[in-house]
């Protein structure tokens, strides 16, 4: 049966319907994402930082329950499942078990030891070797599922703005990035636990997320409709002014993985452009269609162009970087194939694995830092949660495709590929890196499925701006 979206005027039991006190989950949502944008993007190193967006996430979602409840009725089944298994998981990890079903998981031998050399009884324990660090990553989920219910209820047509608001934040990230960059790293930065390096790492404490992050805005100000109520003469050479600048940011990371992946993005902006071109069917539009891809082309050359010659040397220095043969994460990935091994089928528990990653780690390999992840989130995914983990994992990708499928029949296909495109921009960093460990890229992962879900499953046409 198609899903039905409730209206945007439904409110929470209880709440006023009038006012200023009125539940507004578009507000709410693009309230949630800057807060996790200035807050969130530290990781679980900077648990203040991250208890101040969960806060908020749960303040949204107490004030819009209506719009929670709604969620788990009318959107997709398939959907509902996995984010209820996605919730399920590290529950289940924490439910204490009797000494004789615990003691017999995969690598709980470390824990029997542990519990004999100081002569502490066994009993009942989780199956997570640390309960705590498995609360922690139950806790980082509130913030997507807040974007995800409460977004649910926001039209397709709004949902446009919030994506715009994401670029906007995007050049925030540039304008404070270029203050970090130009003072070699000594200036406007948020994290100043690392050294000094004079890369653009905005308001997070990686750069591969910030580079992942500024794909993202890259997507959606290249697919995104433009929020005008009639087409205008500057607005393409807009565009195509903000998708430069975010290039350049990414550019200024000299995050590989992020060079790579805003070929995503550009290639889905000529496409549209092609598309667009495609479709005139009179003779006025397709003049008028093919100027807009000529012009279009133009001043892409032009935006790359300038690109090239105000930051020739930081890609010449990212360049080299694919040539490094001395990449750490080489070796991490070894011991963290064989710690998989030790814990499979189960999994030592969610968030368990820079406390269990210790025990396998080689001492050749050993430096001064301490892994703190494997810099492969399904790797990793496998030592915390083993079968279960991966399987959800799947499934999680075979929806995104599928979904993905369905949206090639709305008028907002464009958009909803975009979001489409910014998860598959995710899951490919997440071979080599760790995007979605932190809050702020949480927050814009789920709105990039909240916009592809919505869309996908849409059943009534609303007028796009």
């Amino acid at each position: 049966m198609p899903t039905q979206f409730p209206s945007e005027r439904s409110s929470a039991r209880g709440a006023p319907d009038t006012g200023a006190l009125r539940p507004r989950p578009l507000l709410a949502v693009c309230l949630l994402l800057m807060v996790a944008f200035v807050f969130g993007g530290g990781g679980v190193r900077y648990g203040l930082a991250n208890l101040v967006v969960q806060l908020t996430a749960l303040g949204i979602l107490a004030f819009h329950r209506a719009a929670f409840f709604s969620f788990w009725k009318t959107s997709p089944l398939s959907l509902r499942v996995l984010v209820g298994l996605s919730l399920l998981v590290p529950v289940l990890y924490m439910v204490p078990l009797p000494e004789g079903i615990w003691t017999g998981l995969p690598g709980r031998d470390l824990v029997e030891q542990s519990l004999a050399a100081i002569d502490a009884p066994g009993g009942w324990r989780a199956a997570s070797l640390d309960p705590a660090r498995t609360l922690v990553a139950l806790s980082g989920l509130i913030v997507p599922l807040t974007v995800l219910a409460v977004g649910w209820s926001i039209p397709r047509r709004h949902l446009m703005t919030v994506g715009w608001l994401v670029v906007a934040l995007g050049l925030v990230c540039f304008a404070l990035g270029v203050l970090q960059v130009l003072s070699g790293g000594t200036s406007a930065v948020i994290y100043t636990e690392r050294e000094a390096t004079g890369l653009l790492y905005g308001t997070f404490a990686n750069r591969n997320s910030t580079g992942v992050f500024l794909v993202a805005a890259l997507t959606l100000a290249a697919l995104l409709p433009l929020p005008l109520a009639r087409p205008h003469p500057a607005a393409l050479p807009a565009r195509l002014g903000i998708c430069a600048l975010l290039l350049l940011a990414i550019i200024l990371t000299r995050s590989r993985t992020a060079f790579v992946l805003a070929a995503i993005p550009i290639a889905l902006g000529l496409a549209r452009a092609f598309w667009v071109w495609r479709g005139a069917r009179s003779t006025e539009s397709l003049r008028g269609g093919s100027l807009a891809v000529i012009a279009g082309i133009a001043l892409a050359v032009v935006a790359i162009g300038s690109v090239v010659a105000l930051a020739p040397g930081r890609i010449g220095e990212t360049l080299e970087r694919f040539e490094a043969d001395d990449d750490a994460r080489v070796y991490i990935w070894e011991d963290a194939a064989y710690s998989a091994e030790r814990f499979w089928p189960v999994g030592a528990g969610m968030g368990t694995f820079d406390e269990v990653f210790q025990v396998d780690e080689s001492l050749e390999f050993l430096t001064k830092r301490r892994a703190g992840r494997a810099h492969n989130d399904y790797l990793e995914l496998a030592i915390e949660a083993g079968i279960p983990g991966l399987s959800l994992a799947a499934g999680w990708l075979l929806l995104i495709g599928w979904q993905s499928w369905k949206a090639g029949r709305s008028q907002f296909r464009w958009p909803a590929w975009g979001g489409g495109a910014v998860l598959l921009a995710v899951a490919l960093q997440s071979i080599t890196d760790y995007p979605l460990r932190n809050q702020a890229m949480l927050a814009v992962a789920a709105f990039a499925l909240l916009m592809l879900a919505r869309v996908a499953n849409g059943t009534h046409k609303e007028a796009p701006r």
